[in-house]
């Protein structure tokens, strides 16, 4: 029997079936004389007492009884318990725990002292126990009272009365939870028949019933009586088994599960009643399952394949075979198996607690495929070769980028670039191979001879060629005015407009490209700096050679005031030094030509003489 205060909200309801001389309230933080029911308390009276958060058992909606001394020693709590066992030894004991701070009221705290006494309900004292001083602790502590009492014969009541015998003031407050009135009796001995312990592990299937055995120390009740109880949920809950009544219990077979058992006793006239019963240690029957074995295979298996088995469901396993064959893998991996290991596959697996299945399966080997893709070939850019493929009755040629027949044994390969080509063949008896056969492609020459140049005459300039191919080399016509025709990109000075060819060549057989390049030469033109127009048929006029080869040109001519004094399109008749048909001064004059070639502008002085 357990009296717990019950469990739920802040705060508790008053106490319902007990009666004291203190007054309930409904705070937290009850004063003298007061009591409270509460699942929790903190920061009472300036952090003087503890804060609990949770009854003793640690059950955050469990309440407990709060008490707050009276200044006189008195009752705080008396309750009649009913429903014991006439005749019977009963221990008593409650929870209780010391609310103050150890440096309280300078350290000079009044501790509780409390005084239970089981009294019959016409006032007869059957038992009682002093705890003393109930010291202060640094943290909140439960400590547990009791005492033995026996209850007279025929009598199944009494009253519990809890006395604080400290007088109140400073200190003298407690919490109060789990008062429990348990039966005493003898010893009883179980076993499992045939187990040296208290526990037999056994396997579904095997003999998983046993006898289980009772025995009642000396001294015990004068006129026993048994009941065997069933657990199946770990011991949280027991449940009487029917007819299990002797001392002796033959267990029957059960499904696998965890079977947890004891046998209570109790004087023949209180044996219906539980709570005048004496429980027995627990003994264990714990029927393990046998392993579900999930055996996967890949049944039929070529030769140049491998044999794949899987099993679970176990700890460990055990694999017999043909060919002498064994393992204590889970996984079996038989790379590239012969014949002789087709057949039968055995298996036994075994759990962590000793419980075996077997399980088989068969397999077949056929004779590994070969493939044949032929030999490696090269062959030039643009051009094609024919692949064959041999050892199965079907084929499959990957990728089929280049190719004509990609599932015959037969095809046309004409890839752009060097491929590996995948043969995969299948034979009659369904297994497979691949073999590799690569095309190697040889570039097909390239020729680009760059772009057009623009020098003038006498003017050296590179050719910015570019070429592509396997094993190229190069050669440029014609052959003059050039410093290497068999150059890429070789320097070239030719006296006027000239064509250049780049002939790229194959060296492996995959023919020529040609590529040509325009160099226009522009004739170097002479102006000279000074000329006399005075008539005497020297030097009369500014005679620039080469300028009427710009038929585009745009010469100017300024005087020292950045005037205009002359201006030419073209240059077909040289300047005679005069404007409007007037002679210029003596003197320096500037000059700007714009060859409209692209090239810079020509620009410098000229003086006039006389």
């Amino acid at each position: 029997m357990n009296i717990t205060f019950g469990a739920g909200p802040n705060p508790g309801p008053p106490l319902a079936g007990a009666t004291t001389n203190y007054q309930f309230v409904a705070t937290d933080c009850p004063n003298d004389g007061y009591y409270a029911v509460r699942n929790q308390t903190s920061d009472c009276f300036g952090f003087t007492w503890f804060s609990l958060y949770a009854d003793h058992t640690g059950d955050p909606n469990g309440y407990f009884m709060l008490v707050n001394a009276s200044y006189q020693p008195s009752d705080f709590y008396v309750s009649t318990v009913n429903g014991l066992c006439p005749g019977t030894v009963f221990q008593f004991a409650a929870w209780i725990i010391n609310m103050n701070l150890p440096h309280i009221c300078n350290d000079t705290a009044i501790k509780p002292n409390l005084t239970f006494r089981i009294e019959t309900t016409t006032g007869d004292l059957l038992g009682s126990y002093n705890s003393g001083d109930i010291p202060s602790t640094f943290m909140p502590v439960w400590k547990e009272y009791g005492f033995f009492f026996q209850t007279p014969p025929g009598v199944s009541s009494v009253v519990i009365r809890m006395t604080n015998n400290a007088p109140g003031g400073c200190g003298n407050d407690l919490a109060l939870d789990d008062i429990t009135f348990r039966p005493c009796g003898p010893d009883i001995g179980v076993s499992i028949n045939g187990q040296p312990g208290d526990t037999a592990n056994i396997c579904y299937g095997k003999n998983n019933s046993y006898l289980l055995n009772s025995m009642i120390a000396s001294g015990g009740y004068a006129n026993p009586a048994y009941q065997w109880q069933l657990s199946t949920d770990n011991g949280t809950t027991w449940a009487d088994i029917n007819n299990a009544t002797d001392s002796i219990y033959s267990r029957p077979q059960s499904p696998a599960g965890n079977y947890l058992y004891r046998v209570t006793a109790a004087e023949r006239d209180n044996i219906n009643n539980p709570i005048c019963r004496v429980d027995s240690k627990v003994i264990g029957i714990y029927v393990n399952p046998l392993p579900q074995i999930n055996l996967q295979n890949n049944a039929i298996v070529c030769g140049n394949d491998s044999i794949i088995l899987t099993v679970n469901g176990a700890q460990t396993y055990n694999w017999t075979g043909p060919d002498n064959f064994t393992s204590a893998d889970s996984t079996i991996d038989i790379p590239n198996p012969p014949i002789s290991y087709s057949g039968e596959y055995y298996v036994t697996a075994t759990t962590a607690k000793g419980c075996t299945s077997s399980d088989s399966t068969n397999i077949f080997v056929y004779p590994a495929a070969f493939a044949n893709a032929g030999s490696d070939v090269t062959i030039c850019e643009g051009t094609s070769t024919e692949l064959t493929g041999a050892g199965g009755v079907s084929y499959s040629w990957s990728p089929t980028t280049g190719l004509s027949s990609p599932a015959s044994s037969t095809t046309s390969a004409s890839p752009s670039d060097t491929t590996a080509y995948i043969l995969t063949i299948t034979d009659s008896n369904g297994c497979k191979a691949n073999d590799t056969v690569n095309v190697n492609i040889l570039k097909k020459p390239v020729a680009d001879a760059g772009p057009d140049k623009t020098i003038f005459e006498g003017q050296p300039v590179t050719l910015t060629a570019t070429a592509a191919g396997t094993s190229v080399y190069y050669s440029w016509s014609p052959m003059y005015n050039i410093n290497d025709p068999s150059l890429l990109q070789p320097t070239v000075s030719p006296a006027q407009d000239t064509t250049y060819t780049l002939t790229v060549s194959s060296s492996v057989g995959c023919g020529t490209a040609t590529d040509q390049v325009f160099v226009r030469v522009f004739q170097k033109v002479i102006i000279p700096n000074a000329f006399s127009p005075n008539g005497d048929g020297i030097n009369d006029t500014w005679n620039i050679q080469k300028l009427d080869t710009y038929p585009e040109a745009d010469l100017y001519v300024y005087n020292r005031f950045g005037q205009a004094v002359f201006h030419s399109k073209g240059y077909n008749k040289p300047w005679d030094g005069t404007i409007n048909g007037k002679h210029l001064p003596l003197g320096t004059y500037y000059y700007l030509i714009d060859l409209k070639n692209g090239l810079p502008k020509l620009s410098g002085w000229v003086v006039i003489l006389y």
